[in-house]
Formats: C-alpha cells, sequence, structure tokens
C-alpha cells in the first residue's frame, strides 16, 4: 500500500484554538503521546513567536526520537534562523516555511507583489536549506489562490530544495471535488512535482476539513496535516482521528495506509481533552462518548446479533475496552503502572508515587475505577501540581444548606507560602471561587463554567473545565475529583496557573499572522 503520512499540527495550530495554550510540561506530555502514536511529523511550535514557543520546540525536539520535529517560521531571516536553533538538537529536524499567495492576502495582509512573494519564498528555502534537509513550503490560503501562480511558486521553491508542498485550505473554503481538482493540476504542472511529497492542509468552517482532506489524498497527496480532536483556530482543523480511521476503514476506496498505531487514538485524544480543557463533544465521530453506543433498541439488536450490522470500526481499534474495570483498592503499583503502559500512557516525567496515591484515594472513594478515571489522574499531574504552579490547593471546606448562606474555607500555597481565607457566596462554587480571588488577588471573568462526569455512576469523576479571560488571556482550566466542588476548585486554580504563565512568558507577536 502507498504510505501517507499523518503531519500533527497540535501543539502548533491546535494550540491557536482559544482557550487551548499549554504550558512547556504540557507539551510535553502530548509530544511523547504523539510519538507512542505513530505519527511521522510533529510541529512543535512558532519558535519566533515567543520565547515560551522556541523553548516548547526546543524541548520536544530533545523528547522525540522518532518524527521529524518542526517548527514553523515566515519568510523572514530571523523567523528562518529562530527556527533552525530551535529544532538543532532534534534526531530529525526540520522547518515549515510559508507565506500566502492568494492576491486577497498579497493585497490586504502582505502588501506585496507576486514577484516579491516568489523571491520572499525562494529565498527562505534556499537559506532553510543550507542548514536542514526537511524543508516544507506553504503557500498560505493556496485555495483561493491563482492555480497559474501557484505552478510558478512550487516550482521555484522545489528548484530551492523544499521536500514537501503544503497545499492549504486556510479558510474552510474549498469543496472536495475542487480541491482534490486542485491537487490534480498542481502535480500534473508543477516542475518537479514527482520530487516532493504533497500535503493537504485543510480548516473546518464549513464542516468539511476531513473531506477535502481525503479529497486530497484521492488526488495524489500523500501527507495530511490534522489536529487530534480537530482543535485549531476557528472551527478547526482536520481531525486526526477522523481521516486516519476514514483511511483505514475505507481502505478499500483509498488503497494507502498510515502509520497510526490506532489503538492509541482514545487514550491520545482523553489526554489532551484532560491537558487542554476542551471537551470532546459526546457525538464526536471516533472519540465521542456516543461513538460506539447505541440506544435505539432496533440498534442494540442488530448489534447482539452481529456487530457488523451497525459498527464500521470495532471500539478496540481505536484504544476503547469493552470492558472498563481496571483497577480497584486492593490494586497494586506493579498492576497500576502496567495499566498504564497498556492505555499507552508516557510516564516518563510524571511522578507516580503522587499519582499512584491519588489513585488508592480515588479507589476508596469510588466501587469501580475505569480507564477514562486513571487518564484523567495522569493528565491532572500534567496540568496541576508542578514546580511552576503559583497557586496550590491544600484545603477546601464548604457548606451549604437551604436556611443558610453557602460559605467557604479554602487553604492555598502561593509560591510555597501558605495561606487561608474564608467567604460566602451565591452558591458553593461561587462562595469557592470568591475566596480563591481574595487569597490570589486574581479577578478574572468568568466566561464559561461546564461539568461533566467522566464515567457512570453517582461516585464517578465529576469534570470540571471553566474558561477564564483577564487582559486580552483567555484559557481553560480543567480538573477532576469525585466532589464536584473540589473539582471546581482544582478547575479554577488550574486556570489562574495557566494565565500566571501567559502572563510571564507573553510577547507581542510582530504580525497578525498565524500560519497557513
Amino acid at each position: 500500500m502507498d504510505r501517507v503520512q499523518i503531519f500533527d499540527t497540535t501543539l502548533r495550530d491546535g494550540e491557536q484554538s482559544p482557550g487551548a495554550t499549554m504550558n512547556v510540561e504540557e507539551k510535553l506530555a502530548i509530544a511523547r503521546q504523539l510519538e507512542h502514536l505513530g505519527v511521522d511529523v510533529i510541529e512543535a511550535g512558532f519558535a519566533a513567536s515567543s520565547e515560551g514557543d522556541f523553548e516548547a520546540v526546543r524541548r520536544v525536539a530533545d523528547a522525540v526520537s522518532r518524527p521529524i520535529v518542526l517548527s514553523l517560521a515566515r519568510t523572514r531571516e530571523q523567523d528562518v534562523d529562530r527556527a533552525i536553533r530551535a529544532v538543532e538538537r532534534a534526531k530529525r529536524p526540520g522547518i515549515h516555511i510559508f507565506i500566502a499567495t492568494s492576491d486577497i492576502h498579497l493585497k490586504h495582509k502582505l502588501m506585496m507583489s507576486r514577484k516579491d512573494v516568489l523571491d520572499a519564498a525562494v529565498w527562505a528555502v534556499t537559506r532553510a536549506k543550507k542548514h536542514l534537509d526537511y524543508v516544507e513550503f506553504s503557500a498560505e490560503d493556496a485555495s483561493r489562490s491563482d492555480p497559474e501562480y501557484l505552478i510558478e511558486v512550487f516550482s521555484a521553491v522545489i528548484e530551492a530544495g523544499a521536500r514537501t508542498i503544503n497545499v492549504p485550505d486556510t479558510t474552510g473554503y474549498a469543496l472536495p471535488e475542487e480541491y482534490g481538482a486542485l491537487f490534480r493540476r498542481l502535480r500534473e504542472r508543477v516542475t518537479g512535482a514527482d520530487r516532493v511529497i504533497w500535503s493537504a492542509h485543510c480548516h473546518n468552517d464549513l464542516g468539511m476539513a476531513v473531506a477535502n482532506s481525503l479529497a486530497a489524498v484521492q488526488n495524489g497527496a500523500r501527507q495530511i496535516e490534522c489536529t487530534v480532536n480537530g482543535i485549531g483556530e476557528r472551527a478547526g482543523n482536520t481531525a486526526m482521528e477522523e481521516v486516519v480511521m476514514a483511511i483505514k476503514t475505507r481502505g478499500d476506496r483509498f488503497g494507502v495506509d498510515t502509520g497510526i498505531v490506532t489503538e492509541q487514538i482514545y487514550p491520545t485524544s482523553r489526554l489532551l481533552a484532560q491537558i487542554t480543557g476542551l471537551t470532546v463533544p459526546f457525538n464526536k465521530p471516533i472519540v465521542g462518548d456516543n461513538a460506539f453506543a447505541h440506544e435505539a433498541g432496533i440498534h442494540q439488536d442488530g448489534v447482539l446479533k452481529h456487530r457488523l450490522n451497525y459498527e464500521i470500526m470495532r471500539p478496540e481499534s481505536v484504544g476503547l475496552d469493552s470492558n472498563r474495570l481496571v483497577l480497584g483498592k486492593h490494586s497494586g503499583r506493579h498492576a497500576f503502572v502496567a495499566r498504564l503502559r497498556e492505555l499507552g500512557l508516557d510516564t516518563t516525567d510524571v511522578d507516580m508515587n503522587v499519582v499512584f496515591e491519588r489513585f488508592k484515594a480515588l479507589a476508596d472513594a469510588k466501587k469501580s475505577v475505569y480507564d477514562e478515571d486513571l487518564i484523567a489522574l495522569v493528565a491532572q499531574q500534567s496540568v496541576r501540581g508542578g514546580a511552576s504552579d503559583r497557586y496550590v490547593l491544600t484545603y477546601l471546606n464548604v457548606t451549604s444548606s437551604s436556611m443558610a448562606v453557602p460559605h467557604a474555607t479554602v487553604k492555598l500555597k502561593i509560591d510555597g507560602e501558605e495561606v487561608m481565607g474564608a467567604g460566602t457566596g451565591d452558591g458553593m462554587v461561587d462562595a469557592c471561587y470568591k475566596v480563591i480571588d481574595d487569597l490570589t488577588g486574581q479577578h478574572p471573568r468568568l466566561e464559561r463554567y461546564a461539568v461533566k462526569a467522566i464515567t457512570g455512576g453517582t461516585d464517578a469523576q465529576g469534570e470540571v473545565s471553566c474558561l477564564v479571560s483577564e487582559a486580552g488571556i483567555t484559557v481553560l482550566g480543567q480538573g477532576s475529583h469525585t466532589d464536584i466542588i473540589q473539582a471546581s476548585a482544582l478547575a479554577y486554580l488550574n486556570a489562574l496557573n495557566r494565565l500566571a504563565y501567559r502572563r510571564l512568558h507573553r510577547q507581542q507577536v510582530q504580525t497578525a499572522e498565524v500560519g497557513p
């Protein structure tokens, strides 16, 4: 079978999803899991955009060995050189250079002529090629560009040394038929087309990112650029899990394969959701809670008689175990660690003593511990409790009744120093959050608050996500606990820690450009 490379941009384009900003340690956890998943390329960030992004790219380059690690770069000397420095220690380093080619972008954003853009593209690829063998070039907004101009630009950058050519549908404007036809035309007309890998990078503004990516594959694309859970700017990017499973399930039509270890799809999806706080919708294909659920009596009967009546994929193929009950309070450390590894969770930088203690406490509180609970425990170690956290919850007591005003007592460690406060509010969560605000001196706006159960049962862990904003920064906080008020406090503190991280590392990007 032909091989389609999977280029994962969760850490770059995916992180541009509002509220999805990750710190360096969280990015490392995702990068290691992406390596377990089997992705071919990891776009680790945009090194020139900030010191934080530069450090994240460099750390990811150090952490993984099999995937190519890229940094995005504009066609500017500072961008190219910074990207090269960020990936220089990678086992397989690369650079992803982009510039817009549509007339609307040239006129209203770049204020450059077609010749200027062509010259800049060739210059950047030539400069990068002196230092790195793997150079990818993207024509931002290619789907709205003049095809004849694209042919000219792509021919020139291939001659300059580009190894991969990306044809982005930056605005999600294209239809599958016309996007596929564009690839067919470019592969027929571009000089040197047979020497490069053709790549599809689609956005989901009209809900066609996956369909467009598959149309590109049917017309010769051999790399798909995507994100876990489809996160990304605006309506998101091509969802990795959907496009991979479409290729696997309909191999009769595509005749291609990917190197993805599909059994790692669900653990990867859950890890990202836990770290970012971006909850996966119940009806999300492949990884949503309802993806393999059957409620209608006719469907249940059909599935019981023969799975293929209503299931085109087996849940086990994406990492879902039909028997979710795995461990209990009598389980030992060895069985616990072994199950984490079976789930594909990387524990290299996880304090297993802390995680095991939390597991035992959870097992005491719950009758049954499920795989989702274990994934949440490991993710929490990345999300909170790290040395970089300014705010750590050490004690919480909340009281409420129909005859009294809700009251909260909270004890925190702030930069290692313990402080305590108490107060009232309009409900237990409100009281808790007001005390935390007073103790930390932070008063962000709570934009959204959501609660869901990780598993079934009245003793299930509650997963709380809260979206907060302050001074133009918006972040998502996440917390999990069998006590929903405790989970709420953990989520809010996680958000405050993320705000502190963003304030510390925020650096003005020179232009409003955000990539292909």
